[in-house]
Formats: structure tokens, C-alpha cells, sequence
């Protein structure tokens, strides 16, 4: 059927053939001959021409020469003549977009395909190959069955066994491309997945080098099945064939650059890991600007990553790329063309009325005009859904709602499940069917939307929504448990808590708000999974937050999740009381607060034991420890954007994704390690939570007071060495009154610490402290025979870290002399107990007197701190003191100070930032700033005792978490100081010299011999704050102020 001649030619050949047959008779021995002629003759016109006519006429002269007798004049046999016939019609199929053209040329080429080709000269690789383009046309237009692509790989496996490499049936193999990427598209599934895949790889093997079209299909079926199994084995081949396509510089690498970030999205959909959204994010921005994605699903997508990365890491930058694709959208929508943006609800809603009607009117023409099973009709539907749903809005007509949900129940009929978004049809309708029962209060529509939400939530597709499902399902069940009072909805409606806490393809973050959730509810109702719910929120509030990159994200983290991370840890301690488990409960505090510090205490965790035992292992974990500790203390990068023109590195991914990536690749190869460690004898317990054995050694020099103020039941355990736990019950009213403690003492700060309504307020906070809580405590400490001018430490939670615990009074006495806790007892506090045994752990600078670090920055504001600096410099006699002052007190000259300098005194201004504690700082030279970021980067394995007489030292900030402890007293015990005094506020400048003469007078006496400085410093603070009170006009705040950390 080649054709070798020009139109004109033809149009000859056509006219002289159709001038001899217009003279014989249809009986003429050469009648045939001609018939056959013009046939080709019209067909090779049409080649050249593309005029339909010239095709239709040639199908009608071959039809007409099939029925003929053989003709001595035409060298083609009946099959061959048969055969032409076919290809003319598939031709005509191609260009007709004819389902019933299609329909006829499979049939009569697997007819064909049945008869003795060779017979009859007939190449049966033509009629083969021919096959598989008519399937291919059935595929496009929807019209064959399930069977096509099945039937299609098998004459393309018929074709690849008979061909070389060399003869490599690359048109039909093309066509089987063509057909699965058409499945692609409509979202169907390619049958049979498993058997196309292999074929593929088994036509890869011998594949030309430069045939891109099978190493890209094999891609797309995996990527297809990827959706299905979530296979990581999938995932990764289908990338590594995706790369090959992109790195050929061929024809199909834009549509293998779209299918490749397709798949990364997807993976980023299924998976929480953050660096699966990193790369999406680099993946989408870096696809070629010829792109065939179309620029406005771009921009949807784009803003969809935004979203979510603002949601995983509440970065500021995040936020202003989500505003930036969200205003895109919005202009997209605002466009004069809004047909294109019919889907979007909000573009919908600014249709008046008689528009929506009339969408609806039309969509149901459109629908009845179009068969089911075809695209289009779903496609119909599901606008059609929308503009009902729109009329619903303003109607409120359940009536409306009704015919959404009847369209709904069309698209689940027809939907295929095997799909990644297979499981919306049925997910929607379950909504519906709830804003249905929400709507009219007919119990049919929850009961049913019950039903359909939990058919959903069994299907394998719908794992990108299960948080959603399990909410939506929790809440129908919740209303029909409150509307029926049935135990089995509460059953139910626990039980769907373990389905997402326990799966790990949710979000950490989920699956730890939904296990306290669980715990909550399981508790109110007594059930008895109350235990599980909490020991699976304990085991996953760590795990929440550590995937973010750097501590002041994961700090944010906290603080987005603040409600349940301060409170679960405390409520679980109460439950753990309430069932007599004190010593569980006090595990539980302990691993339930300071979070990040003990994150960060994990990764300068000794390795000395573990080296003893294997020493290359030892060093693999110290060298991750410090790449990981030196990356979260990094400070978060200012360029975070995913926008057009943002930051890029080579690959298209920004600073942060490439801090997100680092991040977890070190995460995951000290998993693997730590998991090795575990594994070694005696290393069963390595960096996991500490026992209650271990823990109570913090009560080794006095006992440790511990206040558990949960909404539950509030409680003080004290914490003995050699006894067990100590437990002193509270009120009912006793969480109230403490926040309203808490709340008055901040409220009347605001008017300034020197005003009349402050002292009244303090003065009030002291008596109400000692009556909630001292009054108990002391009693309890005699009954427990401890003698007065005993250490004690206070671990407090929650508004009590904010609380002057150490200064609760006056003490009711018989003398008329006012006394306080401390006049009774040393009081210490401590973060946690892991940190106060970290504080006691030896040192070889315990026993002689060390240097001391002066870091000096007087000013106006300051005029005491030159006597205050004179103060210090007289105790030269006792020790070296070395000073940092003005220009020299630079923040790196101040931290490679404090390495070698056993003691440090810090008289300068403390810094508070609201909402950014890692910001919070001290105040040098030309307004430098020496950070609580900074201090925590340090290491300082001389240090012993630090006084830090600058305002806010131990104060927390507004928006930060009470149990994190993060400010820069508890920040310079972190680096290595076994010993600090802060303040609690602004410090009066006039108390600089007294303080400090005091003090450090009591702790060079000769009272504290054989006993390390740092262990002498809280009584020091305690008899200098004593002489402070006996000095006439000195007020409550100013002597209060000062607190005592660690040993």
C-alpha cells in the first residue's frame, strides 16, 4: 500500500480507472483488476491529501473488491484484498474517533490473525502489529473491554519473540506505550499490572538503546502499582528508569520529568518523612518551561506543597509561599475565564443563581448524551455534583443534597478502587450522607454515612486520607453515641483511635494528637485500653517534634501542639497516681518534659562505656552525635522558598531541603547504630528512657519535691533516695488555684515591678504558694524527719516553673519574725532530674578553687555594675579572676572564655524575646548579643559554677512551653555548669554589689571545706538573699528574684 506518486498523478490513475469500469461490465475478467487499482489509488490519495472522501470511497471499493472473483489482471488474493480493507478501516477508525470503526477493525483483524497468513502472502506482523494500534484506538476511545491492554501485551510478546533487537517491533511496542499512558490518565487501572510490568522488563532487555518508550512505560505501570502496594522496591525502579528517559535528552523527557514528580508527589502523599515534601517541592519547581503540565495545575500544586510544608514546620517563609500560590490561585480564579476553573467552590460561588441553575440544566443534557463507562460521563457527574452542592449553599434545600448524593452513588459505582484516588467517589458520599443527617436529622442518612466512611476506610487507596476518614467516622459515631446511648458506638469509636496511632504512614504529629485524644476519651468513659492510649502518646511526644531540622522549628513545633505536650505527660502522671504507681508516674514526668533538652543531652551522650566495649562503633555514633547536634543547632536558613525564582542549589532544592535531608539521613544512620548498640550485652537500656532506679539518684543529696498540676488531679510526690516515693494529696481546687496564682502575678507585672499593685500581688502569691503548697511540704518533711537547713530541690511543672516556690511565706511562727521556705531549707530547682544527676556527675575541678570568668558590659543603664565588678576582682585572693569587658566581651572571645574558666559572673543586661527563647540573650558590647543559642552550641568541661546577674536569666518567655525550661540559667547548666544562680525578672541594678559580695563570701568560707564550689553555691545564694531582706527598704521582688539551679 506505499504509494509512489503525486496527487495529480493519482487523480489521473483514479479518473482513467474509473473511466474503463464506467465501460465494462462488472463480469469483465479485468473488472477486479480496476476495482483494485482504484482502491489503492483512492487510499494513497488520501495519504497525501487527508481528504476524508478519497478514504471513505477507497473503503467502499475495497469492500466492493473483497466480494469480487479473483482477476488475472490483479495480483492480490481475496485475504490480501480483505486485508487492505481492514487497514483502510483502521485508518478511518484513527481519524473517525468512532468507537463502532474501532470495534469493527479489532474484530476483522483477530479474524485475520485466525487464518493461514503465509497461505495467503499475507505478513502476519502487519495484521499483528495492526491489531495492536486498533486496540490502542478501543483504549483511547474507551470503547473495548478490561481485556485490551491484556490482549495487546500478548501479541506485542507474539511480536518481540519473533523479532531480533535488530527488527524491534517498535510501532506496535509504541502503541502499547500510547494505550497504558491513556490508562494513566483516565486513572484506570492497566490489567493485568503485574504481567505488563514483566512484559516490559522482558522488552527492556533487548530494547534499541535509543527506544525510549518501553524504559518510560515500565516507569509509568510501576508508578501505577507503586499507588496500589506502596512499594518502596517499585518506587525506587521506576526513578531509576525516569532518570534514564530525563538524562536522554530525547523527545520524552518533559513527559518523564512530569511523570517522575508525579511519583515523588504521590510518595510524599503516602509517607510523612519531610524529605519526600522536600523533594516534590524541587521536583515541581525544576520541571522544563516546556512543560505540557498545564501552568494553572502547576500553580495548584504548588500551592497544595506550600501548604504543607507551612503545616509540617510553621516556618514564616512557608507561610509566604502558601500566600503566594493561594493569590495565584485566587487571580487564576478571578480571571475572566471562569468555565476553566468550574471545579473550584469558591470560583463556583460567585456565579449568581440563574447561572447555577442553568450549569445544571446543561450538565444533565451533556450527561444524557453520554454513555456510562466513558470518561466524560463521570467527568459530567462530578461538575454536576458540584454545581448542586454550590445551589445547596445558598438554598439550604435538602432536596439539593439529595440529587449530589445520587450523582454520588453513580461515581462510587463506577470507581476504581485500585486507584490512589480511587476511594474519593465513596469518601465524598459518606460526607454528604453526614451533612444530610446534619441537615434534617433523619437517622438513615448518619447511619448510613457511617457505613460507607468505614467501607472506606477498609480500602488500601484511601491511605492518604485515613486521618481524615478515622476523624470524620469518630465524629459520626460520637453524635449517634450521644443521640442513642449505644456501648457499641463507644466501642467503635475507641477502637478507631489504635487504626491511626498505630499506623506509620501517618504523621508522627497525627498519630500522637490522635493518641491523646484516645487517652482522653478512653479515661472519661473508664474503658479499659485508658493505660495503652497513654503509653502510646508517651512513646510518640518525642518522635513529634525531632523531624523538624533545627531547634527553633522544633521549638515551634511544641508550641503548635503545646496543649498536648504540656499536658498529656502531667495528665498520664495523674492517672499513674491514681492507680498507686508513683514510681511509673515519676518515669513518666521525667520523660514527658524538656523535651529538647534532653533531645540535645541524648546527642552528647557519653560514649566512654560503650568505647570499652566496641570502640569503632563508639566512633561512628560520636561522629553522627556531633553532625547532628552541630545541624540542629544550626540556625534555620532566611532563604526558604518554593516559589518561581527561589533560592535553588543545582537540583532545585533550597537551603532548608537540603537541611531537611541531612537531617533525616543522620536520624535514620543513628537509628540503625543505636539499634546495633542495643543489641550488645549490657547495652539493653542504651538512650532509652531511664528507669525509676536510675532516676532516683537525683535524691542522693536531699529530696526532690516533684508538683504534678494536671486538670485531672493534681498531686506532690517528694522523691527519697533509699524510700519510695512520698505522696502528698492536694484539693480539688488546687489546679485552679494555681493558675489563679499564676495569672495574678503576671497580670499585675505588667504594671511594673516597682508599683504598689505588684508587691501586693507578689506578697499575695508567696501566701497563697505557702498555703497551697509549703504548708504540706514542710509537714510532710518533718514526718519524713528531714532536718531543717537540709537541701531540698524543686522539679515543678507546668505554671509553677513561672512560681517562687523557694520563697513561699511568710511562715506562720509563735516569734512574730517572718520566715520563708528558705529560711527553713536550701531550695534548688532542677528542670530534671536527669539534668540534676547530670550536675553531680565528678569533675577534677571539685575540690580547689578554679578561676573565674568576669564578662562585663556596664553602661548608663548599668552604673552599678562597676562596683559590682569591683566586687568581684577583690576575691582575687581567693582565685584568678580574668575579665571580658566592653569592646573585649565579644560573644566568641565570651565563649572561648568560659572554656577555661571553671567559674563565670556575668554582669550585664538579659534579653527577653517573645515567642523565640533560643533568641533570648545577653547584652554586650555595642549591643552584641551572646544568645541562649550560642551558649547551648558550647562545650565547656571546666565549668563548675556560673552567677548570671543580668535581668530574665531564668525567666521564661511569653509563648514558650513552662516544662521546656528553655531559658539561659537552664541553657548554661546544659553546656556544663554544674551550678547557676538567675533571676526570675528584671534585676534592680543596686542589687549587683550586695548580692554578689554576699554571696561569694559564703561560698569562700571556711564553713563548706572538702565540699566542690558548685555544691556550696545554693546555700551561698540562700544567707546572701537573707542579709538582702535585712536591709532597710529592701522589697519583696528584689531578693525573691534570685533562683538556684543544679547541685
Amino acid at each position: 500500500m506505499t504509494q509512489e506518486f503525486s496527487i495529480m498523478e493519482l487523480d489521473q490513475r483514479i479518473t482513467y480507472c474509473q473511466g474503463v469500469l464506467s465501460r465494462i461490465p462488472r463480469s469483465h475478467p479485468d473488472y477486479t483488476a480496476y476495482i483494485h487499482h482504484l482502491a489503492t489509488s483512492r487510499f494513497n490519495c488520501y495519504k497525501l491529501s487527508k481528504q476524508k472522501e478519497d478514504l471513505d470511497k477507497s473503503i467502499v471499493h475495497y469492500t466492493e473488491a473483497t466480494f469480487l472473483p479473483p482477476s488475472w489482471g490483479s495480483n492480490l488474493n481475496v485475504v490480501q484484498v480483505f486485508c487492505r480493507l481492514v487497514l483502510s478501516l483502521l485508518y478511518r477508525s484513527k481519524e473517525s474517533n468512532q468507537p463502532e470503526d474501532a470495534k469493527r477493525v479489532v474484530e476483522y483483524l483477530r479474524y485475520l490473525r485466525g487464518l493461514p497468513l503465509k497461505t495467503f502472502k499475507v505478513s502476519r506482523k502487519v495484521v499483528t502489529t495492526s491489531l495492536v494500534e486498533a486496540l490502542g484506538i478501543q483504549v483511547e476511545l474507551e470503547a473495548g473491554g478490561t481485556g485490551d491492554i491484556e490482549e495487546m501485551m500478548i501479541l506485542c510478546q507474539e511480536l518481540l519473540t519473533c523479532h531480533s533487537s535488530a527488527n524491534y517491533p517498535t510501532d506496535a511496542i509504541n502503541t502499547f506505550f500510547i494505550a497504558i499512558l491513556r490508562k494513566f490518565i483516565q486513572r484506570k487501572q492497566v490489567e493485568p499490572l503485574d504481567g505488563v510490568i514483566q512484559f516490559l522488563r522482558d522488552a527492556l532487555r533487548i530494547c534499541p538503546p535509543d527506544f525510549h518508550q518501553v524504559p518510560l512505560g515500565l516507569a509509568i505501570t510501576l508508578e501505577t502499582r507503586y499507588q496500589i502496594k506502596y512499594s518502596i522496591d517499585d518506587y525506587d525502579e521506576a526513578m531509576t528508569l525516569f532518570e534514564s528517559v530525563i538524562a536522554s535528552s530525547s523527545q520524552f523527557q518533559i513527559q518523564a520529568s512530569e511523570s517522575a514528580a508525579n511519583l515523588v508527589l504521590i510518595r510524599a502523599m503516602i509517607y510523612p518523612n519531610p524529605e519526600y515534601l522536600e523533594e516534590a517541592i524541587s521536583r515541581f519547581r525544576t520541571l522544563p518551561a516546556s512543560s505540557s503540565l498545564d501552568n494553572d495545575v502547576h500553580t495548584f500544586v504548588m500551592a497544595f506543597l506550600a501548604r504543607t510544608r507551612l503545616k509540617n514546620f510553621g516556618l514564616t517563609e512557608a507561610l509566604q509561599d502558601a500566600r503566594y500560590f493561594t493569590s495565584k490561585v485566587a487571580s487564576l480564579a478571578s480571571s475572566s475565564d471562569l468555565s476553566t476553573f468550574d471545579e473550584v467552590d469558591a470560583v463556583r460561588a460567585a456565579y449568581p443563581m440563574a447561572v447555577v441553575e442553568e450549569k445544571i440544566r446543561n450538565l444533565r443534557e451533556l450527561i444524557s448524551k453520554t454513555p456510562p463507562g466513558n470518561s466524560n460521563h463521570n467527568t459530567h457527574i462530578e461538575d454536576l455534583v458540584g454545581w448542586y452542592k454550590t445551589k445547596f449553599s445558598r438554598t439550604n434545600d435538602i432536596t439539593d443534597l439529595e440529587e449530589v448524593i445520587k450523582c454520588r452513588r453513580i461515581l462510587v459505582a463506577s470507581a476504581d478502587t485500585s486507584h490512589l484516588y480511587g476511594c474519593l467517589p465513596a469518601h465524598s458520599l459518606g460526607s454528604d450522607l453526614y451533612m444530610a443527617f446534619k441537615c434534617s436529622n433523619k437517622m438513615e442518612y448518619l447511619d448510613e454515612s457511617i457505613t460507607v466512611h468505614r467501607g472506606v476506610l477498609d480500602m488500601q487507596c484511601a491511605q492518604p486520607f485515613r486521618l481524615g476518614l478515622i476523624r470524620l467516622l469518630a465524629q459520626s459515631l460520637s453524635e449517634r453515641m450521644g443521640l442513642l446511648g449505644r456501648r457499641q458506638d463507644l466501642d467503635e469509636f475507641i477502637e478507631l483511635f489504635p487504626l491511626g496511632v498505630n499506623d506509620k504512614l501517618l504523621k508522627v504529629s497525627d498519630r500522637f494528637t490522635l493518641s491523646c485524644a484516645w487517652a482522653s476519651i478512653a479515661r472519661t468513659a473508664r474503658h479499659p485500653s485508658t493505660s495503652v492510649a497513654y503509653e502510646k502518646a508517651m512513646s510518640l511526644i518525642q518522635s513529634s517534634f525531632v523531624s523538624a531540622p533545627t531547634l527553633q522549628i522544633q521549638h515551634s513545633l511544641l508550641v503548635a501542639m503545646r496543649g498536648l505536650c504540656e499536658n498529656m505527660p502531667l495528665d498520664y502522671a495523674s492517672y499513674q497516681i491514681e492507680m498507686g504507681q508513683f514510681t511509673q508516674a515519676i518515669e513518666t514526668l521525667e520523660q514527658g518534659r524538656a523535651l529538647l533538652w534532653s533531645e540535645m543531652r541524648g546527642l552528647r551522650n557519653s560514649m566512654d562505656q560503650l568505647s570499652r566495649f566496641d570502640s569503632p562503633l563508639a566512633t561512628k555514633l560520636a561522629a553522627i552525635n556531633r553532625d547532628l547536634e552541630s545541624l540542629t543547632m544550626s540556625v534555620t536558613p532566611g532563604t526558604i522558598e518554593i516559589s518561581d525564582g527561589g533560592s535553588q542549589i543545582g537540583d532545585g532544592m533550597d537551603p532548608f531541603g537540603h537541611l531537611v535531608v541531612k537531617q533525616r539521613k543522620l536520624l535514620e544512620e543513628r537509628d540503625v547504630l543505636i539499634s546495633q548498640i542495643q543489641e550488645l550485652p549490657g547495652f539493653g537500656d542504651f538512650l532509652k528512657a531511664p528507669s525509676f532506679e536510675t532516676i532516683r539518684v537525683a535524691a542522693s543529696h536531699g529530696p526532690v519535691v516533684i508538683i504534678n498540676h494536671s486538670e485531672w488531679r493534681s498531686d506532690i510526690l517528694i522523691l527519697l533516695r533509699n524510700s519510695p516515693p512520698s505522696l502528698i494529696p492536694t484539693t480539688k481546687d488546687f489546679y485552679h488555684l494555681a493558675n489563679e496564682l499564676k495569672d495574678r502575678l503576671v497580670v499585675a507585672r505588667k504594671e511594673g515591678l516597682d508599683s504598689d499593685k505588684y508587691k501586693r500581688a507578689l506578697r499575695s502569691v508567696l501566701k497563697g504558694l505557702y498555703n497551697l503548697i509549703g504548708e504540706p511540704v514542710i509537714d510532710k518533711l518533718r514526718t519524713l524527719g528531714l532536718p531543717e537547713q537540709s537541701r531540698i530541690w524543686w522539679c515543678p511543672t507546668s505554671v509553677f516553673c513561672s512560681l517562687p516556690l523557694h520563697a513561699m511565706g511568710p511562715i506562720p511562727s509563735n516569734d512574730g519574725i517572718k520566715r520563708y521556705f528558705s529560711d527553713l531549707y536550701i531550695p534548688s530547682y532542677t528542670p530534671t532530674l536527669s539534668a540534676l544527676i547530670e550536675s553531680r556527675k565528678p569533675s577534677p575541678n571539685t575540690s580547689y578553687q578554679p578561676s573565674l570568668l568576669l564578662v562585663a558590659n556596664p553602661d548608663e543603664s548599668l552604673p552599678g555594675a562597676f562596683g559590682e565588678m569591683e566586687i568581684i576582682q577583690s576575691f582575687k585572693s581567693r582565685l584568678p579572676v580574668d575579665t571580658l569587658c566592653g569592646k573585649n566581651a565579644t560573644p566568641a572571645d565570651v565563649v572561648e572564655g568560659l572554656r577555661d574558666h571553671g567559674f563565670a559572673h556575668f554582669v550585664c543586661h538579659g534579653i527577653l524575646e517573645t515567642g523565640k527563647p533560643f533568641d533570648a540573650s545577653f547584652k554586650l558590647y555595642e549591643d552584641e548579643r551572646l544568645t541562649l543559642l550560642d551558649i547551648v552550641r558550647s562545650r565547656l568541661p571546666a565549668a563548675e559554677f556560673a552567677f548570671l546577674a543580668a535581668c530574665h536569666t531564668a525567666e521564661l518567655t511569653d509563648e514558650s512551653i513552662a516544662d521546656e525550661g528553655l531559658h539561659l540559667t537552664a541553657a548554661v547548666q546544659y553546656c556544663g555548669f554544674r551550678s547557676v544562680v538567675g533571676t526570675m525578672w528584671a534585676m534592680a541594678d543596686i542589687d549587683g554589689c550586695e548580692i554578689a559580695e554576699n554571696f561569694y563570701k559564703s561560698m569562700f568560707s571556711g564553713n563548706g571545706q572538702g565540699v566542690g564550689y558548685h555544691l556550696r553555691s545554693a546555700k551561698a545564694l540562700r544567707d546572701a538573699t537573707r542579709k538582702m531582706r535585712r536591709k532597710k527598704g529592701m522589697t519583696l521582688e528584689r531578693w525573691v528574684n534570685f533562683v538556684h539551679y543544679g547541685a
